[in-house]
């Protein structure tokens, strides 16, 4: 039976048309900090992020990147028949050291031939001309995506989960990262306490104003050690059902360009660490029903890129720059 085709450009379907292969990411961790955790910022780190920064603590524990990669080579290969790999710096802030220890890092992630890409995870208000020039040197042999974490358009969204830098940060930041070879992907969390369906749509029509040229769109899940945990299915916020969240994810999928890679629609969470809600568990669940709401509304990413809005637009200022 023929496969459906996806009505989203999907990041696997995107690597496959490049490489003519399985191609599989490799998380890894490579030692960073935050600036966010390590008292530059603040201590407390973002009200969503546990003490590993979304990775494997596998630094921490003596376990080299070379090592990593040769690890999740062996894993992935037989779990997915991947034949080449992309390295994933992902836990914490990837570009938040100098220069020198940057090149160190990506370095050895890059010294075996099987890995063909390049993708950094990182803040907006962490990187600078230098730290891209370094950047940009690797795409002449490699695929290379910067993955700059927004979560939101929302100044005053960003404040309370304590992100501690703005939407003008993460402008600056693709404004001076354009121009060159280097892909960029955005981050974003659908379910922030606070936010409307209109106020992820409007971070959907930024990101689509930008030009950028991927986009992870996260379900916010809420996991053990996080400031978040304390109002886990209390008076003060609930996280939104399974239902609202793939309407959510539908109409923001409407309104990005036709053109930009998907390269996530929900969280993935480890189970022991999970608080709520449940359903965040049952990825491809998730998966299956963001498919089947884009099937029976006849609709698909881009159907409404660059429709008008009614609204007064308090974007302008910031994508003008």
């Amino acid at each position: 039976m023929a496969t459906m085709a996806k009505r989203y450009n999907d990041f696997s379907s995107f690597l496959r048309a490049k490489f003519h292969c399985r191609v599989q990411k490799i998380t890894i961790d490579a030692g960073f900090s935050c600036p966010n955790r390590d008292g530059t910022l603040s201590l407390d780190g973002c009200a969503f992020c546990d003490g590993k920064g979304s990775g494997s603590g596998a630094f921490p524990q003596g376990l080299s990147i070379a090592d990593q990669v040769r690890q999740a080579k062996v894993l992935l290969g037989r779990r997915y028949k991947a034949k080449k790999f992309i390295a994933y710096f992902q836990a914490f802030t990837n570009t938040y050291a100098p220069v020198e220890i940057l090149r160190e890092r990506y370095d050895q992630a890059l010294a075996d031939s099987d890995v063909v890409g390049l993708s950094i995870g990182t803040r907006p208000d962490c990187v600078d001309r230098r730290k891209l020039d370094l950047i940009q040197g690797y795409t002449h042999t490699r695929m290379v995506w910067i993955e700059y974490g927004l979560q939101s358009m929302h100044d005053r969204t960003l404040a309370s989960i304590n992100r501690r830098h703005t939407f003008e940060d993460f402008v600056r930041a693709v404004r001076i990262t354009q121009g060159r070879d280097i892909l960029i992907c955005a981050h974003v969390i659908l379910g922030l306490p606070g936010e409307s369906k209109e106020d992820i749509l409007r971070t959907a029509e930024a990101m689509g104003r930008l030009g950028i040229d991927g986009i992870k769109i996260h379900s916010l899940y809420v996991v053990k050690g996080t400031p978040l945990a304390r109002f886990c299915h209390t008076s003060k916020w609930s996280p939104i059902d399974e239902s609202t969240y793939v309407d959510w994810v539908v109409s923001f999928l409407e309104r990005l360009p036709p053109d930009m890679t998907i390269h996530r629609l929900t969280g993935d969470p480890a189970p022991a660490t999970l608080l709520c809600p449940q359903w965040a568990l049952g990825k491809q669940r998730t998966l299956s029903l963001i498919d089947l709401a884009l099937a029976d509304r006849n609709t698909r990413q881009g159907r409404l890129f660059g429709a008008p809005t009614t609204e007064k637009d308090p974007i302008n200022k910031e994508l003008r720059h």
